[in-house]
């Protein structure tokens, strides 16, 4: 057998796999194992009525077309409704400061191929989205954690970490942050600290980039979409560059995202798409722009709130009566997910494997911290799940806690 390790370049030997994906292998062909673990949205929520009428006019009308290679930057008529929908977030971007991604990953991939040089530091917060842990440290950067309070990243303790790194000799450049709903504590950047990071990152001559999968998935019990106004929509400097994705509100297999960067860097993130996939879908992206202009995000928008918000009603509910006081959390805004700290004593992979044994799966707390801590953290999905099946996985949870604590008690 040929050992291929001596082919990889030092890149390729770095390649970090992303550990949500890695738990999608457990349940693969098993019906019976009840996923708390990858973020997806509900498929009962996908607007097929509206894929299908648009598809079928797509087809008959200009089918060619829609089938053909097309721009990198992207299809201009999604991009201009893509500007009326950032207009209606507060952001200003000009034709020339937006590029279609596929998905907004393709995007955190770009930033790190033309803004990181190997070695550079990337501040992230702690705990942080593992897609953008393995994006980066793809890239070869090195990545710093900056602690969270209960809203949002601790800016103390943001400036003394990056001041650490410089006087170390690290260049620092970007720092990257979810401010609405992060993944996967679902903390809520407050909007003062985001005027605030503005200020701190001008100060500091740092870019900010910005991922906003969640913002339009808050809950009308506890906020409003006045706190979720990103913080792009502040910035008059060209500090931020800000990603979002239809993924999480019209379908994620259409892979259509989106960047708005200052014009010269867009620029540079077209060329570096041009290598990497020419472009994005032609056909996803003008299915896309015939839901919006038909109104499908618009329309679906309240009911998706209140679909997610009642999933997490279950899942809390059914966690308080099936686990009582041996997990912790405070209640999600918006967004996906549940951020849970275990017992004392338990660890995230002890209760993983006792988990599986009840056919549960979740992702581990310290797969997203950047400084091998998380250990006694849990992120639990409510999203993709029905909620019979939250209430039979809380239930599988419950036993795996008392298996996991006896086994820590034992000498």
């Amino acid at each position: 057998m040929t050992n291929f390790d001596r082919f990889l370049s030092l890149t390729g030997r770095r390649l970090r796999e992303s550990a949500i994906r890695k738990m999608g292998t457990v349940i693969a062909g098993n019906i019976d194992m009840i996923s708390f673990a990858a973020g997806y949205p509900d498929s009962d929520s996908f607007p097929m009525g509206a894929i299908r009428d648009v598809m079928n006019e797509l087809l008959s009308e200009d089918g060619r077309e829609s089938l053909q290679y097309g721009p990198t930057r992207g299809h201009q008529p999604l991009l201009n409704s893509i500007g009326q929908l950032l207009t209606s977030r507060q952001i200003a971007a000009t034709p020339e400061e937006l590029l279609i991604t596929s998905g907004s990953q393709q995007g955190l991939d770009l930033i790190g191929r033309v803004l990181v040089t190997p070695g550079d530091t990337v501040l992230v917060e702690l705990p942080a989205y593992t897609g953008a842990i393995s994006a980066f440290t793809n890239a070869q950067a090195h990545l710093a954690g900056v602690m969270q309070d209960q809203d949002g990243i601790n800016l103390d303790h943001l400036d003394e970490v990056c001041m650490r790194e410089r006087r170390a000799g690290k260049r620092v450049r970007l720092l990257y942050l979810v401010p609405n709903f992060q993944n996967p504590t679902g903390v809520l950047l407050s909007q003062v600290k985001r005027q605030r990071l503005l200020e701190w990152a001008e100060r500091r001559d740092v870019l900010i980039i910005e991922d906003d999968p969640y913002g339009s998935l808050y809950f009308g019990d506890v906020t409003n979409e006045h706190d979720t106004r990103a913080i792009r929509s502040y910035d008059n400097g060209g500090r931020v560059i800000y990603l979002s994705s239809f993924s999480k509100t019209l379908a994620p297999g259409l892979r259509v995202g989106w960047m708005v960067a200052p014009a010269t860097l867009a620029d540079r993130f077209e060329t570096a798409k041009q290598s990497a996939d020419l472009m994005t879908g032609s056909l996803d992206q003008r299915l896309v722009q015939g839901l919006l202009r038909g109104g499908t995000l618009h329309r679906i928008a309240p009911a998706l709130r209140q679909r997610y918000q009642r999933k997490r009603d279950v899942m809390e509910q059914s966690l308080r009566a099936n686990v009582g006081g041996d997990l912790q959390w405070a209640a999600p805004k918006g967004g996906f997910f549940l951020w849970a700290t275990l017992p004392h004593g338990t660890t995230d992979l002890t209760l993983l494997s006792a988990a599986l044994k009840q056919r549960l799966i979740f992702v581990t707390g310290s797969a997203f911290y950047v400084d091998g801590t998380g250990h006694d953290r849990i992120r639990l999905s409510f999203s993709s799940c029905t909620e019979e099946r939250i209430e039979e996985g809380t239930r599988r949870l419950a036993a795996a806690i008392r298996s996991a604590t006896t086994a820590s008690e034992s000498p």
